[in-house]
């Protein structure tokens, strides 16, 4: 149904001729941005729901596990299930540390919160097959996991700015019972204001890439960023630090770039910066970390998704 909306749009409403850069660009937008925002609706709706009948409190409870390393993969796997940015991922963040939570522990929570969601993962299966969403869930989940531990090993709990132990988090919301009708109203206003949130975000990713997709040269990527390139990964990289977007943004990115010939390796990794190293957030986070903390944080993460790519590129 969506091809026959973009094909109605393009050739008839624009009556745009086939074969040209511009059509296929128009084409490809108006195609992917409906698909795109209905399951973004859809998922983020039915999160929603589920997390009313888990309070928060509960949650930090139940990462305080007396094996470490079983909190880092709980906090890790929480991550898939929180908010899309690290912006709204630091307030959980801070409320972990001052709970009590290990260090180690939140820095797992922190790293898989922006790189990976229930929405990414979702849109990666429509728009690349389960084997590509899965891998990208394994392997953002091993990042943060194994990230969270080599910070625990650290002992850096010093480093994160003193304010942060001194704020006290209140009593958790949610003490009157909520009905089903309460849940569902709550869940609806949830999705707006994600929605509102994230729509633009993922506009702008869609547009660019639908230029990609109709205007960049096949042979241009695969001359800088392809297989045969020993320094594709960290060149992929290296651009996406610099760019800000959640990982709903930059999929239709990613799936230009990936059609255009960049190897899955590259593809992925590409993603991880964007979403788990940006500048804005590197910025948001000197907030709450002292520069030693926060240089090590950037260094663990960015060389594990470093290790991802050339990995994935040698396999596959």
């Amino acid at each position: 149904m969506l091809t026959l909306f973009a094909d109605w749009f393009t050739y008839t409403l624009l009556r745009l001729p086939k074969g040209h850069l511009i059509t296929e660009a128009i084409h490809f937008f108006v195609y992917d941005i409906p698909k795109i925002y209905l399951l973004l609706v859809v998922i983020v709706f039915v999160v929603a729901m589920l997390r009313t009948w888990i309070p928060a409190e509960k949650i930090k409870r139940l990462l305080v596990h007396r094996h470490q390393f079983i909190g880092n993969i709980l906090a890790a796997s929480l991550g898939i299930f929180t908010p899309f940015c690290t912006c709204s991922a630091i307030p959980m963040f801070i409320g972990f540390v001052e709970s009590g939570v290990p260090l180690g522990v939140t820095f797992s929570f922190l790293v898989a919160s922006p790189m990976i969601n229930e929405v990414a993962m979702v849109l990666l299966w429509g728009l690349f097959g389960a084997r590509v969403a899965l891998l990208y869930v394994g392997v953002g989940l091993l990042i943060a996991i194994v990230s969270g531990v080599i910070i625990t090993q650290l002992h850096m709990e010093k480093y994160v700015e003193d304010y942060v132990y001194m704020i006290k988090v209140g009593a958790a919301a949610g003490d009157a019972p909520m009905t089903f009708k309460d849940r569902v109203v709550a869940s609806w206003r949830y999705v707006g204001e994600i929605f509102r949130k994230v729509a633009p975000w993922v506009a702008v990713g869609v547009a660019i890439g639908a230029f990609i997709h109709g205007y960049a040269p096949e042979n241009f990527l695969a001359r800088y960023a392809g297989r045969d390139n020993p320094f594709a990964v960290l060149i992929a990289v290296a651009i996406g630090i610099p760019l800000y977007s959640n990982a709903e943004g930059v999929i239709p990115v990613v799936q230009a770039l990936w059609a255009k010939g960049l190897p899955l390796g590259t593809t992925l990794a590409f993603m991880m910066a964007v979403t788990g190293l940006s500048m804005p957030e590197m910025i948001i986070l000197r907030r709450v970390l002292k520069p030693r903390l926060l240089a090590t944080f950037i260094g663990v993460v960015g060389v594990g998704i470093l290790i991802v790519g050339y990995f994935f590129n040698w396999v596959l």
